[in-house]
């Protein structure tokens, strides 16, 4: 008798799987949420205090980095990166995240690689203030190679209609604020990966694997913070496509965003990876460049929003303004 194991999948294994991810999932319950993780489906039911709410959703995945993660073995960060990308994308419209699911694939399920990477899920969902209520583990003998995984995620959050965070009120001389990035995030390793070879080299006291496996950071705690007190009129993830690509897009048509890239110090894995010959033009039309996401504001503010996010440990920038004319960015 041929069975399911004969054909290359696990049962007994993806048991275990969920063993060890229903620990991670139930860290990140909130009230809200309204069945166990098991479930076929997720049930959250909205918050009270909302008179018109809209629903926001974002969905992405890791990328090419995951290959630096199978070759440096270490598969508790990549979750993290998979929640940062899409409730970073849903925070750009002032969307506070409510719940996360989560889609992993892979040749041959181990189970300790997918709590690992669920782990990562959980820690990002609750730096993030979502619920993980669901997901999905497929394994998939001959699509996949062994050793190889896909993830891929999917957010919802919620957001006041009138509170809408769409580019609403910008004009000439508002001013740009960027946030400091925690380094490549999950954007660019197609090429990163042409360029480096050797994940062990050193790199100021770490591997330049490790470097590279540097988890997304998550705006979503200081961001809605800010959105309690100020009117924030626009905002911008920075992920595929850097800055020439995502700055545009929070804007109004007949504005250009200049952006002044002296304004702050860029750091230097980003200069290492311009060293391999690459043109600047290219590395700010692939990479955040140290900056992950961008707020609009008015220029009378800018002074308080500078100190409040300093006093909540963020690096932030006075990166430009807002230009009359033209369709997009402008870097000097």
């Amino acid at each position: 008798m041929i069975t399911y194991k004969d054909a290359g999948v696990n049962i007994e294994e993806g048991y275990n799987a969920v063993k060890l991810i229903k620990e991670y999932a139930s860290k990140t319950m909130t009230n809200l949420v309204l069945n166990n993780i098991g479930s076929f489906g997720g049930m959250l039911e909205l918050p009270s205090g909302y008179e018109k709410p809209v629903l926001v959703s974002g969905t992405d995945g890791v990328g090419t980095k995951l290959e630096i993660a199978f070759r440096m073995n270490k598969y508790d960060t990549v979750g993290i990166d998979c929640v940062a990308m899409s409730v970073n994308d849903i925070l750009c419209h002032g969307a506070k995240p409510l719940f996360f699911l989560d889609y992993i694939a892979c040749g041959k399920l181990n189970a300790k690689t997918a709590s690992d990477i669920v782990y990562g899920v959980s820690e990002g969902c609750i730096e993030s203030e979502a619920a993980l209520i669901g997901g999905e583990t497929a394994e998939m003998p001959g699509f996949y190679k062994e050793g190889e995984y896909d993830i891929a995620g999917f957010a919802v959050g919620i957001v006041e209609k009138e509170k809408i965070v769409n580019g609403t009120g910008v004009k000439e001389g508002d001013v740009l604020i960027g946030l400091s990035s925690s380094g490549l995030h999950s954007n660019g390793y197609s090429l990163v990966r042409k360029l480096i070879n050797n994940y062990e080299e050193d790199f100021n006291g770490k591997t330049i694997g490790e470097v590279l496996l540097t988890p997304t950071k998550i705006y979503v705690k200081p961001i809605l913070k800010l959105l309690e007190t100020f009117n924030i009129k626009a905002m911008c993830h920075i992920t595929g496509g850097g800055f020439i690509e995502n700055v545009p897009r929070m804007l109004p048509k007949g504005y250009t965003a200049v952006i002044n890239k002296d304004s702050y110090k860029i750091p230097e894995i980003f200069n290492y990876i311009k060293g391999f010959g690459i043109e600047e033009d290219h590395m700010y039309n692939t990479f955040n460049m140290g900056i992950g996401f961008i707020l609009c504001v008015d220029k009378d503010i800018k002074p308080q929003i500078l100190k409040e996010l300093k006093s909540m440990g963020e690096e932030a920038y006075e990166i430009g303004y807002i230009a009359c004319g033209g369709d997009g960015i402008c870097l000097k």
